[in-house]
C-alpha cells in the first residue's frame, strides 16, 4: 500500500503510469480481491468471447507487431515477478513493473488502437492461513494461527446492531507501577466484558474504551482510538489506530500508534503490539 500512495505519499508510490492510465481512462474498475480460479481462467474465457487466442508479448516484442485495428487481438504480458532481491528493493522492482506498463500502453495509443487493458496478479505474493471465528452477526474474519482459548471481543454498533469492532490477542497485558500484569481472562474471559458505555463507531472514528474495575487496588481505563479514510488509489477504505491512552490513579499515559492499519474489509494482525522497544509500534508520549 505504500508503494501505491494511498497515504498521500504520492512522490514515493512506485505506479505513475498505471495511476495515470486510470485518471484518464473513460471508464475504469478495481475490485479489491479476486477469487483465483476466475484469475486463473480469464484467458480462456476472453479466448471464448473474443474469438481470438492469447498472445504472449513483452514490451520489446510488442513494438515489432502489426495489428489489425478491424480484428479482435488478446494480447498477455507477463510482469516479472515483484520480490525484492539484494540488488533491488522492492519499490525499485515495482517500479519497473510499471514501466512496462507505461511502454506498453504507449505503443498501442501511437498505433491509435482501441484498448481495453486488464491487470490482475495471478495469486497472493503470500498466503497466510484463515481460520474463521465463530462470532453471531460477524462480518469480518480475523487471522491466526494457534488454538484460540477465547473468542474475541466484539462490540455492536448500537443503532443497526452489527458488529463494528473486533478485538482479539493472545495475551493482553500492560505495564504499571514497576510490574507486568496480565488482562487476558479479564478482557477475553466468558462472561466478561470491560467495553465501557463510552465506546463508539461510525464510518470516520471508532473508539473502543475497556474499563478493569480492580488493576492493583485501583479502577483502570484503557482507550483505543480508530480513524477510517478512503485512499482512491486502492480504491478502498483504510482503518488506522492512531492513539491509545491508558487511566489510573497515577494519571493518563498517552501512545501514538505507527504501522496499525488495514483495509477496513479485512482485520489487522501481527505478532506483537507493543511498546517495548524491539517492537516499536505504541509509541509513548506520556510516561
Amino acid at each position: 500500500p505504500a508503494y501505491g500512495g494511498v497515504f498521500g505519499n504520492k512522490q514515493d508510490g512506485a505506479f505513475p503510469n498505471l495511476e495515470g492510465a486510470l485518471q484518464t481512462s473513460p471508464s475504469s474498475l478495481v475490485l479489491p480481491s479476486v477469487d483465483w480460479y476466475a484469475v486463473n481462467t480469464l484467458p480462456t474465457y476472453l479466448k471464448e468471447k473474443l474469438g481470438a487466442s492469447p498472445l504472449h508479448v513483452d514490451s520489446s516484442t510488442l513494438q515489432e507487431l502489426k495489428l489489425n485495428k478491424s480484428i479482435p487481438s488478446l494480447l498477455v504480458v507477463n510482469l516479472p515477478y515483484s520480490a525484492s532481491s539484494v540488488l533491488m528493493t522492492t519499490k525499485e522492482v515495482l517500479r519497473g513493473n510499471d514501466e512496462v506498463i507505461g511502454q506498453v500502453l504507449n505503443i498501442l495509443k501511437s498505433e491509435d488502437i482501441p484498448y481495453i487493458a486488464v491487470l490482475t496478479a495471478m495469486r497472493p505474493s503470500r498466503v497466510i492461513r484463515d481460520v474463521s471465528l465463530e462470532v453471531d452477526h460477524v462480518g469480518r474474519q480475523l487471522l491466526q494461527t494457534a488454538t484460540v482459548p477465547y473468542p474475541p471481543l466484539a462490540y455492536n454498533d448500537t443503532a443497526t446492531r452489527e458488529t463494528c469492532i473486533l478485538l482479539w490477542a493472545r495475551k493482553f497485558s500492560v505495564f504499571m507501577e514497576g510490574k507486568w500484569v496480565d488482562l487476558t481472562n479479564e478482557t477475553f474471559g466468558v462472561g466478561t466484558s470491560p467495553i465501557d458505555s463510552a465506546t463508539f463507531c461510525n464510518f470516520e472514528n471508532t473508539s473502543l474504551v475497556l474499563r478493569y474495575s480492580n488493576v492493583l487496588g485501583a479502577p483502570l481505563t484503557i482507550r483505543l482510538n480508530f480513524d477510517s479514510r478512503w485512499y482512491p488509489a486502492s480504491g478502498r477504505k483504510w482503518f488506522r489506530m492512531n492513539r491509545v491512552l491508558m487511566t489510573n490513579r497515577n494519571g493518563t499515559a498517552t501512545f501514538n500508534v505507527s504501522k496499525v492499519y488495514a483495509p477496513s474489509i479485512y482485520s489487522y494482525r501481527c505478532e506483537y503490539v507493543s511498546s517495548l522497544a524491539r517492537y516499536g509500534l505504541l509509541i509513548p508520549v506520556t510516561r
